[in-house]
């Protein structure tokens, strides 16, 4: 079967704007975190946030944070006006143009009795019309689609993009996802007590909870044969991707995070790989009790007493919650580029209960081989299988 390479990457990202910003911070193992900024929470306003550093526009920020990312991996892949005629987009959002939304509501309720609200603002408020909007500004005439799985939406969005290239759909599709700040996610995982008023600590035994975040990445897929025919560069390879649903639980997951490993297993069953040939897991390493211990019993399970080095980033990006996957597939893009595994910012205690130890710090390293896992509620669970470049 003919393989399908990634041959432009974008991101942008409270880490900064750009693959060599993001690298940087990586290595450096830089928090994204800070003040909340773009808007008033008089509740949760307190908790530190991973805000990008992106001027307020007329369109909704989702699009915005999109089209940021979306461009710099169009161009990194040089897919230029001609090429982008039958290219597909797959976009994986969980906020869409609710942030606009909310501020509509609250402007129409201050307004009073009799006050009415353009119908042109419930037209930007689903994903899908994220996705529309992205497609568009970037003239992208292929087919299209939305992911909305919660934490995973954008690393399906990546596998789907695969099924498209193989099935034939489409002979380039661009993957990704877009997520912005905004009151609902904020007020909504304060209000689960999942949200840390100190900043997330992955894995570590004093951890509070998470840290939202905001950002965009997207990757320009295709075939090996398709790219060496227009002269692209292969920035890495996708060998493989798993996506199961356990259903556990609309917000818990599983307790001995079996859905986790049933979607790294169906990676690896479709890399043609076994457990030894990994040299790397970004973990999703959200910083809450129960989805550290739930991913740290999966490693544990899948790989036994050979776990490969672990880390998590979410300290770096923040939780870009739809975005999430895709800004981690290029942060493994960057480390096996670079030669570093990223550490996880914020870890000091590593928690027993978790069954892993994962690095503290950045450390150089000849990474060919990771994976990255993205799990959401309702047991949506996803891992890519990325391999470096130059690696067979």
């Amino acid at each position: 079967m003919q393989e399908v390479v990634i041959t432009g990457i974008g991101i942008v990202s409270a880490a900064g704007h750009g693959i060599e910003a993001t690298a940087r911070a990586l290595r450096d193992g830089r928090s994204g975190l800070g003040p909340l900024r773009g808007f008033e929470s008089p509740r949760n306003g307190h908790l530190p946030v991973a805000e990008v550093d992106l001027p307020r526009d007329s369109v909704p920020r989702t699009v915005a944070l999109g089209l940021a990312a979306l461009r710099q991996a169009l161009d990194d892949a040089a897919l230029h006006s001609d090429a982008r005629r039958d290219a597909g987009l797959v976009v994986g959002t969980c906020v869409g143009g609710m942030a606009e939304s909310e501020n509509a509501v609250a402007a129409l309720l201050a307004a009073g009795e009799g006050a009415t609200l353009d119908d042109a603002v419930w037209g930007r408020h689903e994903c899908a019309a994220t996705t529309d909007a992205l497609a568009r500004a970037c003239d992208l005439e292929g087919p299209r689609s939305t992911f909305s799985t919660a934490c995973s939406s954008s690393a399906q969005a990546i596998a789907a993009a695969d099924r498209w290239i193989r099935g034939g759909l489409a002979p380039v599709v661009v993957a990704g996802g877009t997520d912005a700040l905004c009151r609902l996610t904020l007020n909504g995982f304060a209000s689960l007590l999942n949200v840390s008023p100190h900043g997330c600590t992955p894995f570590d035994a004093r951890r509070a909870g998470m840290s939202l975040g905001e950002g965009a990445a997207f990757l320009v897929l295709e075939h090996r044969d398709h790219a060496e025919r227009r002269g692209a560069t292969v920035r890495a390879r996708l060998l493989g991707h798993g996506n199961r649903c356990d259903a556990h639980h609309p917000t818990a997951p599983h307790p001995d995070g079996e859905g986790a490993r049933a979607a790294m297993s169906a990676a690896l069953a479709m890399a043609g790989l076994a457990p030894s040939d990994i040299d790397y897991v970004n973990a999703h390493g959200t910083g809450t009790t129960d989805n550290d211990r739930a991913e740290g019993r999966a490693l544990q399970h899948l790989f036994g007493d050979a776990v490969p080095p672990v880390s998590s980033t979410k300290r770096v990006f923040g939780h870009t919650l739809g975005a999430a996957g895709a800004i981690e597939a290029v942060a493994c893009i960057l480390a096996m580029r670079d030669g570093f595994l990223p550490g996880t910012p914020g870890l000091v205690d590593p928690d027993p209960e978790c069954a892993i130890l994962p690095l503290r710090e950045t450390r150089s390293d000849d990474a060919r081989v990771v994976l990255s896992n993205s799990f959401g509620f309702g047991g949506n669970n996803s891992c890519l299988c990325l391999g470096r470049a130059d690696s067979r």
